[in-house]
């Protein structure tokens, strides 16, 4: 298994997601980004969450300690979990980040190795292996 640090412009490793924004902030928005602040409605929100995820950082650390979750990029190999089937044991996915299970995992390897899913980002592993563990992603 291997880890990797999080980068702040990581374009394979970004997610797309949707919000709803009265229309007095979108204008206010769209009226920042008129009077070149910003170069887009997309870079001020960013930029806005990133300045809430420093504001709160301290907490973020202390709580990746606190529940035993990995920052950062997880990466789970056929050849991982077969080790881990190998040894008789059972893997508790905990990620703060993208955990992705690699495409040649068979859903019946997955079930026999991975005890809990918990991720706090992105999953990425086929679809048949999410189905198999559906009841164990939380």
């Amino acid at each position: 298994m291997s880890v990797h640090e999080l980068r702040r412009k990581s374009g394979d490793s970004s997610e797309k997601i949707t919000i709803n924004l009265g229309v007095i902030d979108l204008g206010q928005i769209d009226l920042l980004v008129q009077e070149g602040f910003y170069s887009n409605r997309t870079d001020l929100i960013r930029t806005a969450i990133r300045n809430q995820l420093a504001t709160h950082s301290e907490v973020v650390k202390e709580t990746v300690t606190r529940k035993a979750f990995v920052l950062g990029l997880e990466h789970y190999s056929r050849e991982d979990l077969e080790a881990l089937q190998a040894a008789g044991e059972m893997l508790q996915i905990q990620v703060l980040g993208m955990a992705s299970i690699a495409n040649d995992v068979s859903p019946e390897l997955a079930i026999a190795t991975i005890e809990s899913v918990v991720v706090l980002g992105a999953l990425h592993a086929s679809a048949a292996v999410k189905a198999a563990l559906a009841d164990r992603i939380h």
